[in-house]
């Protein structure tokens, strides 16, 4: 199960409540349940990505947020104010969805105008407000042009643009990137989290694309059947994974299957014997499983005799993946042990290996932590 969320604090550090806070918030279609007693807040000016697989319960904890879903259990605060039970026209946000719901019989110039229209703001402030979030958004150019005549990009800036328009508190985004091709969400990820910057709007975004929360969050909460496995910054989900689900879903790693050893701090996998990040309490005899990224692999010269938990490998497989190539390893004496490197192209080079070649290893005990709930 995930992490122990700190208690939600009506407050920030700053003494203003947070933009968004969630308290015990649960959600239930008849019999499964959606959500279960999610807790957490968004500071004002934040980005923060709900990540996590299909059907995990992102999207409708964003509905929740929006107003779009209304939860069996638990309050919902923007700034402080209860929300729960207040439709979305109420809520103060802007949103933008994965499918743009840009209206084709508008321009582009209407499009991001229908809410101040709606609003009936004067006329001089729409067309103020329209050519300001088109510069800013680089479609000024195109105002008098219909969606059918933009790319999937232009679209999605159009999309943001229009939800920008009414000046909102929060902006809410529901995986705005992941119908575009790879070199446009590429571009648009870039542009968005500036732009996100540049206002300083507090902003949620769902999406099942950990590269994507990875390179926008300041803060990331992963998502497993309707839980919160772990929020943190994208360095401490990537470095310090708090369970097996959060280690298997952002990036790449090895696992080890081991037995705690009778000394703390370490295990045997197999006919190994390995020392392990502390502090973690296990009971010896217990199961654990043992992480380390393909990156902090050593390999080659650069492994001294004496390193900690050095041993000798076989290259069983290269394949190269552009910047960085990752190497099929299997333990020699322990075969049932292997493990993936990763190594720069530089690297790669120096170390001359090739497919069934042995080369000395290791693996740093700072860089192997135990995942999941040992048996202690």
């Amino acid at each position: 199960m995930g992490q122990a969320i700190p208690e939600v604090t009506a407050q920030t550090a700053g003494g203003r409540p947070p933009a968004v806070a969630l308290e015990g918030v649960a959600k239930k279609f008849g019999a499964m349940v959606a959500l279960r007693d999610i807790s957490f807040t968004v500071a004002e000016g934040e980005f923060v990505c709900f990540l996590g697989p299909s059907g995990c319960g992102k999207t409708t904890l964003l509905r929740i947020v929006a107003g779009l879903e209304r939860q069996n259990v638990g309050v919902v605060r923007m700034r402080g104010r209860d929300v729960s039970a207040l439709p979305p026209s109420r809520r103060n946000y802007g949103i933008v969805f994965q499918s743009y719901a840009l209206f084709p019989n508008l321009t582009v110039a209407r499009n991001v105008a229908y809410g101040l229209e709606a609003r009936r703001a004067a006329r001089a402030q729409i067309e103020a407000r329209v050519d300001e979030l088109l510069e800013l958004v680089d479609l000024r150019s195109h105002k008098l042009h219909y969606p059918a005549q933009l790319s999937g990009g232009q679209q999605q800036r159009v999309a943001l643009a229009r939800a920008l328009a009414p000046s909102p508190s929060l902006l809410l985004l529901d995986e705005p990137l992941s119908a575009l091709d790879a070199r446009v969400r590429l571009a648009l990820r870039q542009e968005m989290k500036a732009l996100q910057r540049r206002l300083g709007i507090t902003t949620v975004m769902v999406t099942h694309d950990q590269e994507e929360a990875l390179t926008m969050a300041d803060r990331i909460v992963v998502m497993n059947h309707g839980v919160v496995e772990q929020i943190g910054t994208p360095a401490e989900i990537y470095r310090e994974p708090a369970s097996l689900f959060v280690a298997r879903f952002v990036g790449h790693m090895n696992f080890l299957e081991a037995v705690a050893d009778d000394r703390s701090g370490w295990a045997r996998a197999g006919s190994l014997t390995l020392r392990y990040r502390a502090p973690v309490t296990a009971r010896p005899g217990s199961s654990l499983t043992l992480g380390i990224r393909p990156e902090a692999v050593r390999v080659g010269p650069v492994v001294h005799a004496d390193a900690e938990n050095r041993l000798t490998a076989r290259v069983t497989s290269v394949q190269f993946q552009g910047a960085s190539t990752r190497l099929g390893l299997e333990v020699v004496g322990a075969p049932v042990v292997t493990l993936e490197c990763d190594l720069a192209a530089t690297a790669l080079a120096e170390l001359d290996v090739k497919e069934g070649a042995e080369a000395p290893v290791s693996l740093p005990p700072e860089a192997l932590r135990v995942l999941g709930a040992p048996d202690a």
